[in-house]
């Protein structure tokens, strides 16, 4: 699998990430700009010693990155749409897309990608579930649907 971080804004949230990324065999992928350094204390504090191991790219747009995996399905996680994560049949390469912490996906982007659009329901007392939560309840269904399979051989 592959995890997508638009702009991500927390240092810890993306720490966080790694580690669950390192841990499944699922690759990152930061699109700039970031908040802050991959350097920064507060990544590695999160992601400990596993933030060494993250299967890590970087890319200046979201386009480059769809550019570069023309034959891979993207997934926007989003609370502005009704198609649930739990109905999508993930497959093994699939990126799942996340945006920024303060703002989620722009709109400009969701409304592009409307039929890959994605949620986690949940009640409407909230704005949204902490993002390394997201990606931990999106990448875990994706991997049972996929009988666990971590590419390792």
């Amino acid at each position: 699998m592959n995890i997508v971080l638009l702009n991500p804004e927390i240092p810890a949230n993306t720490g966080n990430i790694g580690r669950t990324c390192v841990l499944t065999n699922t690759k990152l992928h930061i699109i700039k700009p970031m908040s802050f350094s991959l350097e920064d204390k507060y990544v590695k504090k999160s992601g400990m010693d596993y933030w060494k191991k993250v299967q890590l790219y970087l890319y200046d747009s979201l386009d480059e990155i769809i550019e570069q995996n023309q034959n891979s399905t993207f997934y926007f996680a989003t609370t502005k749409t009704e198609c649930k994560y739990s109905d999508i049949k993930f497959k093994y390469n699939d990126f799942v897309v996340f945006g920024p912490e303060s703002r989620g996906i722009p709109e400009e982007i969701l409304n592009k990608h409307k039929d890959n659009c994605i949620i986690i329901p949940m009640k409407e007392n909230g704005r949204s579930l902490n993002l390394s939560n997201a990606v931990s309840i999106i990448l875990f269904e994706a991997l049972r649907q996929n009988n666990f399979d971590f590419g390792e051989k």
